[in-house]
């Protein structure tokens, strides 16, 4: 018997490293070994690697200077520093403006300083999973309000967020404002000054690059705190010798994708219409998450009524195909996504919903396949259910 090809729909967890990012780092493990810090030669040489990397992610996100990307381990990093960093340089208590569809890095970062008596703010989201702006700006007027904390594209339905618009409203009255961009950096379009940021964070291994890097832009003149104290790496704000490697191969992914990104953005989204398409025209009783007109072209996010989605998620895997239910971050979690009942899911809709995610190495056969073993699997759980 042949055995299933292995086929990974799951790149808004992590993605494949690109074997040109792999071939650019290898020289960072062993040739040139020096810490970046140091004056002389293989130190100088090591730094070197970090500012062209630097450079390779500003220019991505169109930033006025490379020294408005500071390095951290990665996107959950990245948000806790931009929203602790704040409100710790504010110095007092005060308002915290977010939304109710955030991934856990910023979700939790807010429910902590909750706890420590900060007043914290989810801007509720329409059925489509977009965050109402006027609320947003409501809330922005409404307090004292420290920082505001909205993502770019949800990380489970991809959603696109207004971000442009609440950015502005914070920009005039002078409050920072924070995006979590992870999801959507290097996919789609991600320019600092259209957004209206003070803070980006973004990180490496959602685009084809290695795991633990990611970076935090910073606004020139932006007031932030610190991250750590030592030494003065990253512009004296996050002290600690730098992952070179990892850094080299976030820089060399950001390369690739200022070549490649719109060109695989349309292929993306042909494969994953070509997947919708086939899936509720063969599958009753299925609906998309999300809005289907402004969201990521990688990202389906599917309620398949009367089947777990754990269920479903097993069944796949046991062809050889990977998916998930959600943010990895929340894996094994027995409670239902907040995304998704903050859309107005109810609690058994979101625990049914399952998330496909397209990327490198995805092809049309791949989909055909998918969608012709998908049918069977959801009958056969349902069957099961209705027996139960």
């Amino acid at each position: 018997m042949t055995e299933p090809a292995n086929i990974y729909l799951d790149h808004n967890a992590t993605t494949p490293l690109h074997p040109d990012v792999l071939e650019q780092m290898l020289p960072y493990f062993q040739e040139i070994s020096g810490n970046p810090s140091s004056l002389h030669s293989p130190g100088q040489e090591a730094r070197a690697g970090i500012d062209r990397a630097r450079q390779s992610i500003a220019r991505l996100l169109e930033c006025d200077s490379a020294e408005e990307i500071h390095f951290t381990s990665g996107g959950t990093e990245a948000d806790n520093w931009a929203i602790k960093g704040v409100v710790t340089h504010a110095g007092r208590r005060g308002r915290i403006v977010t939304s109710a569809v955030e991934h856990h890095a910023v979700w939790h970062s807010c429910q902590y300083l909750e706890e420590l008596g900060y007043d914290v703010v989810y801007v509720p989201v329409n059925a489509a999973g977009m965050v109402d702006v006027d609320a947003a700006i409501e809330a922005i007027a409404g307090g004292d309000t420290l920082l505001v904390s909205i993502m770019h594209a949800n990380n489970e339905t991809g959603v696109i967020q207004p971000v442009a618009a609440i950015g502005s409203a914070a920009r005039a009255r002078g409050i920072p404002f924070h995006v979590d961009a992870v999801q959507s950096f290097g996919k789609v379009e991600v320019h600092a000054a259209a957004l209206n940021a003070d803070l980006i964070s973004i990180s490496a291994h959602k685009i084809n690059g290695p795991k633990g890097v990611g970076a935090l832009y910073i606004r020139n003149g932006a007031a932030i705190a610190p991250h750590s104290h030592g030494g003065s790496h990253e512009g004296g704000l996050r002290a600690g010798t730098e992952n070179v490697p990892g850094i080299v191969g976030f820089g060399a992914a950001a390369a690739i994708r200022s070549r490649e990104m719109a060109n695989d953005g349309a292929r993306l989204g042909t494969l994953r219409c070509r997947f919708e398409a086939s899936t509720l025209n063969s599958i009753e009783g299925v609906t998309i998450n999300g809005d289907v007109d402004n969201r990521l072209p990688n990202t389906s996010s599917l309620t398949i009524f009367g089947v777990e989605a754990e269920a479903v998620i097993i069944g796949l895997d046991l062809q050889g195909v990977a998916v998930s239910s959600g943010s990895a971050c929340a894996s094994g979690s027995s409670v239902p996504s907040h995304v998704l009942t903050a859309m107005g899911l109810q609690p058994r809709q979101a625990s049914s919903s399952v998330r496909f995610s397209f990327g490198l190495g995805n092809s049309a056969e791949q989909i055909d396949r998918v969608t012709s073993i998908l049918p069977g699997i959801v009958e056969k759980l349902r069957r099961l259910s209705a027996a139960m």
